[in-house]
């Protein structure tokens, strides 16, 4: 769903295509062969160059290199989202990395060159290409063109990378994954507490427990209906309303006060800078104050509140009876409170969204990089978005859907249980003691052994010793090496070291010499049971790493 941008980036929903803080166009040097992003001097262009004149390696900024092990965690997490996704009935569907501009939606800054927000380029024909921002839009896309033939209601999900030209910063990347599924077709709002239902299940499928997280729940025409009965409808008031909107979404950082100050005339934060305010008088505040505060345990008793701020508003009061319904089929199905919650302080996205929104936070806290506790927030997001296909069409097509930061979440997980790291998942290492001919095609055949059995194996191909290849191995993240010189050769055995266990042993074991006694977990089988002993070590592993998920 479109709306993931709290999960991974920071930009709102309405502005995917914000400014970069670069006023060359990034898009103009990509046409001209330079180089976007890159640091360089006024212009962009990036000449960065050792001392002999070669290239210096470098990432653009706003882009991160991953390696093996946060891929394999990133593997698995996104396994778990499929299979809860899959449960609902959900189906996959991939679309292109690049659409034509236009189709990406209204949210870009300039048809004519939509070359800030985005990353863009002309092709042959003169049209201009972008690189997609979300997942949402595309799908738009892909339904409106292929709409008579799709089931309807059609249900899929998405994954894959959306891309940013904006500023980079702290967990804020202009390229990031999402994971979106969709429900088109249907104006129900039971589909959107399906939704939030799946979300709900899909966490707890991750390992993040009951009360460790929470689906909350706010509808837009609530909020419309509120503004409204505040004198702030209308096109005259757009403004406004948006940095109404933009102070509540602050309420859990600077509290009511905070955002007392700027609904009125502004705040002066403690930095000493100032933020002016929307400007409302005394009655508007209280009732826009009164809608961030009218959450309550009881879904019943939440819908009642914010029912006596929309009285005299009919599109608030329609609202209110679709948050009523969705805690309905919430309440019927058995997800509680302490799991969905109707919630009027989530307004993130909601100038975006046209009904029902949610956000999944995760309420557990974390240690920062200074080793301070802080709560990792939304991990994802998402709402019912009724007019982005009918764009494409001549009748409106609602939709509702949600999205899940992949990136935000696999460090939140690796955050919360840091033991839980990949441990032992590259390859056994075969390591290579002797190199004549005879001792090299032993080495072959252990490894290919290991390798039809369904092991993954490699053979140490460098030309190092001992020492240095046991550090290789631990590199590798290996869960185990096979070592076999002259004096095991001509018995007829290897050596296997399970370096899982070996790591685990020596962190409990203070005295060199007792380690060197100890040779911890290092055992000798005969060569024809290498491939058995590897395989029932592996199997060992795995049943302690399932053991400490647990």
């Amino acid at each position: 769903m479109a709306n993931s941008e709290p999960a991974d980036n920071a930009a709102t929903a309405s502005a995917p295509a914000g400014d970069n803080g670069n006023t060359a166009s990034a898009e103009a040097k990509v046409h001209a062969g330079g180089h976007p992003g890159a640091k360089g001097k006024g212009k962009g262009k990036d000449t960065a160059k050792t001392k002999d004149g070669r290239p210096k390696p470098r990432l653009p900024r706003g882009l991160i290199d991953r390696g093996p092990a946060e891929l394999a965690a990133t593997e698995t997490l996104l396994a778990a989202i499929r299979e809860s996704y899959a449960l609902y009935g959900f189906e996959p569907v991939e679309t292109p990395l690049i659409e034509y501009a236009d189709c990406l939606g209204k949210f870009l800054p300039d048809q004519d060159r939509p070359n800030e927000g985005v990353f863009a380029f002309q092709d042959d024909d003169e049209d201009w290409l972008a690189l997609r921002y979300d997942l949402t839009a595309p799908l738009a896309r892909f339904v409106a063109e292929n709409y008579d033939r799709l089931p309807k209601p059609y249900r899929s999900y998405r994954v894959g990378w959306v891309f940013r030209n904006e500023k980079p910063g702290p967990g804020r990347f202009r390229q990031f994954m999402q994971f979106d599924a969709d429900t088109v077709g249907t104006a129900s709002v039971a589909a959107d507490a399906e939704i939030c239902m799946m979300a709900a299940d899909t966490l707890e499928r991750l390992g993040i427990p009951r009360g460790d997280y929470l689906i909350r729940i706010n509808n837009r025409k609530v909020l419309d209906g509120v503004m409204e009965a505040a004198g702030l409808a209308g096109e005259e008031n757009a403004g406004r309303r948006l940095t109404v909107l933009r102070a509540i979404d602050k309420l859990d950082k600077i509290g009511p006060e905070g955002v007392r100050d700027l609904l009125g005339e502004g705040r002066l934060d403690p930095s000493g800078d100032f933020t002016k305010g929307a400007g409302l008088d005394a009655d508007q505040i209280a009732r826009v104050l009164a809608f961030t505060v009218a959450g309550a345990d009881d879904a019943r008793v939440t819908c009642a509140n914010l029912a006596a701020l929309v009285t005299t508003s009919p599109r608030g009061s329609e609202g209110v009876a679709e948050l009523t319904e969705i805690a309905s089929h919430l309440e019927a199905a058995g997800y509680g409170p302490e799991r969905i919650r109707i919630d009027p302080s989530v307004v993130r996205g909601l100038e975006y969204y046209t009904g029902p929104v949610f956000e999944a936070e995760l309420t557990f806290t974390v240690l920062d990089e200074d080793g301070r506790p802080v709560r990792f927030g939304s991990v994802g997001g998402g709402g019912r978005y009724d007019g982005l296909v009918g764009r494409f069409r001549a009748e409106n097509v609602p939709a509702t859907g949600f999205s899940v930061g992949v990136s935000r979440l696999a460090s939140a997980l690796a955050a919360r249980n840091p033991a839980r790291a990949a441990t032992g998942a590259g390859p056994v290492v075969v390591l290579v003691l002797d190199r004549d001919a005879e001792a090299f095609a032993g080495y072959q055949r252990i490894v290919q052994g290991l390798r039809t059995a369904g092991i993954r194996a490699e053979l140490y191909l460098g030309t190092a010793g001992l020492k240095a290849q046991m550090k290789y191995a631990d590199r590798r993240d290996a869960p185990c090496v096979v070592i076999q010189g002259s004096n095991e050769r001509a018995a007829g055995t290897v050596e296997i070291k399970d370096l899982v266990e070996g790591a685990r042993m020596a962190n409990a074991i203070a005295d060199h010499a007792e380690w060197r006694e100890a040779r911890p977990a290092q055992f000798t089988v005969p060569t024809s049971e290498v491939v058995q002993a590897v395989a029932g070590l592996l199997a060992r592993q795995a049943a302690d790493r399932a053991g400490d998920a647990r």
